[in-house]
């Protein structure tokens, strides 16, 4: 007989979920897991991971100072080129004249005459500008050199000939920081020197311009001041008994200023300008201008300084250095013509 049929049994799938062990490596995953599900008090997020910085990521700090430095250095040139350009185009101009720098010693040319040196031997104005030094500056007993240095110096400042130099070898002229020369004996060396015939009407002279320094001397040196009295008691001389005739030599001296602006440099080149224009000195020839204005650029300059460095080798102490840097002689000269009463 047969089985009757019985259908199978099913019985329900089951399955049990361990969690890992602590041992297990998936530990970490699973809490991690958790803890996206958990609520956590807030935390500041952990500062920033700094690298060292190296050295040539630094900031430069000196680059506004660069900056700064570099646009003085350009206002200062372009300030420079315009004020001398501006003072050749618009102040009196010499021509064709017959020039005598007096000086006392033997680096005075450079040192306090340079710019007006390098102005008036320019070619196209067709001057003559001769120097006589009355003193060999033998105080140290380099007279011969300092001769020589001399020469060498107002050949690099413009002069045309070594013949155009000459310095007078006389004990009435001591190099002396503490002695007067004597009035009297620059008149009559000047005489002899200039005077063709000074009882013409009016009376004959070999020079039309005498410049030299005025009663202060720039340093208030009597070697200096002597010239400026010896050089109006000559026009002086010149001129007497000669009521209505115009002096065949005209007299210009160098200004003193005060210490504040003697060592400005270039920029009392400015200031120079500013109170000649103010004066009303702007057009007009020399003899009516009564004022001259020089102001050298800066190729002027640094031929100014050669003719010191250069050629006064013997003369170059340190305080000579800080002139040549600083002094506004080296770069600026204004001159006045004195009147002869």
């Amino acid at each position: 007989m047969a089985t009757p049929y019985a259908p199978p049994v099913y019985t329900p799938y089951s399955y049990s979920f361990n969690p890992p062990s602590a041992s297990s490596a998936s530990t970490k995953a699973y809490s991690t897991s958790k803890s996206l599900y958990t609520a956590k008090p807030f935390a500041p997020p952990p500062p920033p991971v700094t690298r060292p910085t190296l050295s040539n990521d630094a900031p430069s700090s000196s680059f506004p100072s660069f900056l700064f430095l570099a646009t003085f250095v350009i206002l200062l040139f372009t300030t420079w080129f315009y004020t001398a350009s501006t003072t050749r185009r618009t102040f009196p101009v010499i021509r064709n004249k017959r020039i005598c720098l007096l000086i006392a010693h033997p680096d005075d040319e450079a040192m306090f005459f340079a710019p007006t040196l390098l102005e008036l031997t320019r070619r196209e104005l067709g001057n003559h500008v001769k120097v006589l030094c009355l003193c060999s500056g033998n105080a140290e007993n380099l007279g011969e050199t300092r001769k020589k240095e001399l020469i060498d110096s107002v050949l690099t400042l413009g002069l045309r000939h070594r013949d155009d130099v000459y310095v007078v070898d006389d004990p009435s002229f001591p190099d002396s920081m503490t002695t007067n020369w004597p009035a009297a004996k620059i008149t009559s060396l000047l005489h002899s020197a200039f005077t063709r015939d000074a009882s013409a009407c009016p009376p004959q002279a070999s020079i039309d311009l005498l410049l030299t320094f005025d009663a202060a001397g720039v340093s208030l040196h009597p070697n200096h001041t002597s010239l400026f009295h010896g050089a109006r008691a000559y026009l002086a001389s010149l001129m007497k008994g000669k009521d209505g005739w115009a002096c065949p030599v005209e007299l210009y001296s160098l200004r003193s200023v005060s210490m504040l602006r003697k060592y400005t440099g270039v920029f009392d080149a400015i200031v120079s300008m500013a109170l000649v224009v103010l004066g009303g000195v702007t057009e007009g020839s020399t003899a009516k201008a009564g004022k001259l204005l020089f102001v050298s650029g800066p190729l002027e300059y640094w031929r100014a300084q050669r003719a010191m460095v250069g050629a006064h080798k013997s003369q170059m102490r340190w305080f000579r250095w800080g002139w040549i840097l600083v002094s506004r002689y080296m770069v600026v000269n204004d001159l006045r013509r004195e009147k002869i009463t």
